[in-house]
């Protein structure tokens, strides 16, 4: 059962010590954390209360499983066959087996209790049992249990959805044996992905409480201060805070959780807890939302909903109705570095706004940060991460002045926490953070090899566009640094000479970069569009000539190379990709050929590429099979929605790694080029590929012509299926073997045929101007 997508990172894994886990409770939250575990290939055991029905004791918990089928909370379909649906009535027992028991049920303090109980009276002393809540303290729900109970028993938060958010909450304490709380950290990091924060065991922890407050000071001063809902938002936006905004945000929760979660919070903090000085239970517009059936999304309507004509409206915060979204501009807004600096200076009605929200935060973030954490650093992780901030709050106060907030809290009447008063910056010039009691500084920075080697000197080769830094022990990393990491000439050029100069500086080579959404997002296309507009064809075919030697090159370099797959890796970046010894893949990776969407066919080796992979992989007395299946992956042009599926597509293969962290894919990286050097590395023997001839390529073009009859594809996209189904099959020859150079050519003459016609030429425009396909 757990061989399903075996990749290396099942050696993770085994060094956490977790190969099965239990999770009880399969609403959104269970069920994804249970998803999100077999995302990793480790054997889950789901379980929820009995069904009604004889015949559906698992109905529940099938739901559950069904529900993340449904919302993508698997990387791969075939993932949920890691987990299996049970009940707590008559599989309990299975906990015995389980490594780690997840306690995700109903907010009740007597229901947790009561399974807590059970759960001891089956699983494995030494077992990690954790609960998933999001309010109530440790100390309360362990308030009966046994001491090697309380010993093993952490809280565990995680964020909804479990698959996409990275931040993890940790209640430990004194109890718990250090050994168990590391083996938790690990899993979290390398089988979830997640970042794990240490918080302390008070309400809220740290993410919820710090953004509870937010949400209710961000409503009530747009109220006070006369806002629209449309302005608030956009300066909230402004500040780089969520793109939903606060009142979005709250949508998105809903509505009428604000007596649930905020009074839950609420009646847990002091009476004295600034926390009650914005009311969001008693607020008269909450109230008469939630008696309105106004919740948010989930009821289609809250603060904005959509009207007949699928226009947005949104409520008027005076007269509680709605009217038609007036659209801030955002050229309201300062934009660029020190913006919100400059937002909150304004002297008018979104400055006063956001220098308010900012204020009230930030001091309350100071108040209780002594007790929620150890240092600045965990809030302003919790917030990133858990809030969808792109600045915590202190790192924010650093940015505006302190003088600023504090000159805000004087008005308002406030005084300024003592934390607030000191001179030192929350954070130093090295990204440490400071303890709370202002005393001491921590990291919060794991750096990643690469940034390490950056920070260590210059560059080994490199120009503007890309450059090679050593990782240390023989390993040189090429970094591309172009805008979303696009392919231009700069970066061939100097791809070309570190393949040139590999043995003398180094003996393995990584590509990869820490440039947070793309390897690479492909070739420069506004180089080509460009070329194309002047019709300067021969330097459009200089361009395909230089990506197909220096990959090529590359494939067979005398070292071994690894590509630290991750984020966006497209049309030209997905064939550098392909070109690689090995891969080491970030679970989360979207990769794939979709040069079809802009009117060409892979044009730097991907045809070739995904063709060698696929005759290897079906075997080459089928060359008609593996033609098929290439020319519907690249016809298909739809990037891959993860790397299980990316393993699915044929773009990784069973010697590739996945990876769960982001950080981690430039570390595995090294390590796996290491290993192919340690272990005698030899240049892959060249590749011939069995092309199928004319037959096929009428075959597959029937397909296509069906499809246009139908309107499902345009005059152009037969063009291109035309061009794509000549590369994969030889076209008018009979079937024959070539080399990679020679099917290579092929591609070269497809695209030098499609780049020269209008229609193409205005795909490219389009994206470049919209960055959304054009179907012409």
């Amino acid at each position: 059962m757990n061989t399903l997508f075996r990749l290396p990172h099942a050696q993770q894994t085994a060094a956490s010590g977790i190969d099965r886990v239990a999770v009880i409770g399969a609403g959104s939250m269970g069920a994804g954390i249970a998803a999100q575990f077999a995302n990793a290939g480790v054997v889950v055991d789901l379980l929820d209360i009995a069904g009604s029905e004889a015949s559906r004791r698992n109905g529940p918990a099938e739901t559950g499983v069904a529900g993340q089928l449904k919302s993508n909370g698997f990387m791969h379909p075939d993932a949920a066959r890691l987990v299996r649906a049970g009940n707590v009535e008559d599989h309990l027992d299975r906990l015995s087996e389980a490594d780690w028991i997840i306690e995700a049920v109903v907010e009740r303090l007597d229901v947790k209790r009561e399974l807590y109980r059970k759960i001891d009276a089956v699983r494995r002393p030494g077992s990690i049992v954790s609960s998933n809540t999001s309010t109530i303290p440790r100390a309360a729900l362990l308030e009966d249990a046994e001491p090697t109970f309380r010993a093993d028993f952490l809280i565990t938060h995680f964020f909804n959805p479990p698959r996409m958010m990275r931040l993890v909450e940790i209640v430990a304490t004194p109890e718990n044996a250090p050994d168990l709380v590391l083996r938790a950290k690990a899993a979290c990091e390398n089988l979830l992905g997640k970042t794990v924060v240490d918080c302390r065991d008070t309400p809220g922890f740290i993410a919820n409480r710090i953004g509870c407050y937010w949400i209710a000071v961000g409503i009530l001063e747009a109220k006070r201060l006369g806002l629209t809902i449309e302005e608030a938002d956009a300066a909230m936006v402004a500040l780089g805070i969520p793109k939903t905004g606060v009142f979005g945000l709250l949508d998105l929760i809903g509505v009428d959780l604000v007596p649930h979660i905020w009074g839950s919070l609420g009646r847990a903090l002091d009476r004295h807890d600034d926390f009650h000085r914005f009311d969001l239970i008693g607020d008269p517009l909450i109230l008469s939302m939630i008696e309105r059936g106004l919740f948010g999304r989930k009821a289609k309507a809250g603060f904005y909903r959509l009207a007949a004509d699928k226009s947005r409206e949104v409520l008027d915060l005076a007269t509680g109705e709605y009217r038609r979204e007036r659209p801030v501009s955002p050229s309201a807004f300062p934009v660029g570095a020190g913006r919100a600096r400059a937002l909150v200076s304004r002297d008018d009605r979104l400055g006063r706004y956001a220098a308010s929200v900012l204020a009230n935060v930030i001091a309350y973030a100071a108040q209780v940060g002594a007790e929620v954490a150890s240092d600045v650093g965990a809030i302003d992780v919790a917030m990133t991460l858990g809030y969808a901030w792109k600045t915590g709050p202190f790192a924010l106060a650093d940015e505006v002045g302190r003088k600023r907030i504090a000159a805000t809290l004087s008005e308002h009447g406030r005084q300024v926490p003592q934390l607030l008063a000191q001179d030192a910056a929350f954070f130093d010039a090295a990204g440490n953070a400071l303890s709370m009691d202002g005393m001491s500084r921590s990291s919060t920075a794991n750096p990643t090899p690469l940034a390490r080697a950056k920070a260590m000197g210059a560059p080994l080769l490199g120009n503007d566009a890309a450059s090679v830094w050593d990782l240390g022990d023989g390993v040189a990393c090429f970094e591309i640094h172009t805008k979303m990491n696009s392919i231009s000439p700069a970066v061939l050029e100097i791809l070309s000479e570190t393949i040139r100069a590999g043995g003398a500086l180094f003996q393995a080579l990584v590509i990869g970069n820490d440039e947070p959404r793309a390897f690479s997002a492909g070739a420069d296309l506004s180089c080509i569009a460009g070329l194309a507009r002047d019709r300067k064809w021969d330097a459009v075919e200089s361009v395909l000539v230089a990506g197909q030697e220096a990959f090529l090159a590359l494939k067979y370099a005398p070292f071994p190379v690894v590509a630290a797959a991750h984020g966006l890796t497209l049309g030209g970046g997905c064939e550098l990709m392909l070109h690689a010894d090995r891969v080491v893949a970030h679970a989360e990776l979207n990769a794939g050929l979709p040069e079809a969407k802009v009117g060409m066919v892979p044009g730097w080796g991907g045809c070739t590429q995904l063709l060698v992979r696929e005759q290897r992989r079906i075997g080459c007395h089928d060359p008609r099979a593996a033609a098929k299946r290439a020319f519907d992956i690249i016809f298909g042009a739809q990037p891959s929605t993860s790397a299980l599926d990316a393993s699915a597509k044929g773009l990784l293969r069973p010697g590739d790694a996945m990876v769960m962290h982001r950080d981690h894919v430039t570390g595995a990286a090294k390590a796996l080029a290491l290993a192919l050097l340690n272990e005698g590395y030899r240049a892959p023997e060249p590749a011939s590929l069995v092309l199928a001839g004319p037959d096929l390529k009428s075959e597959i073009l029937s397909g296509v012509r069906d499809r246009h009859a139908a309107g499902y594809l345009t005059d152009h996209d037969m063009v291109i299926g035309e061009a794509l189904a000549t590369v994969l099959t030889g076209g008018a020859g009979p079937a024959l073997r070539l080399g990679e150079r020679e099917v290579m050519a092929l591609e070269r003459q497809a695209v030098m045929s499609l780049v020269k016609r209008p229609e193409t030429q205005d795909r490219m425009a389009h994206i470049l101007s919209t960055g959304k396909p054009l179907r012409n």
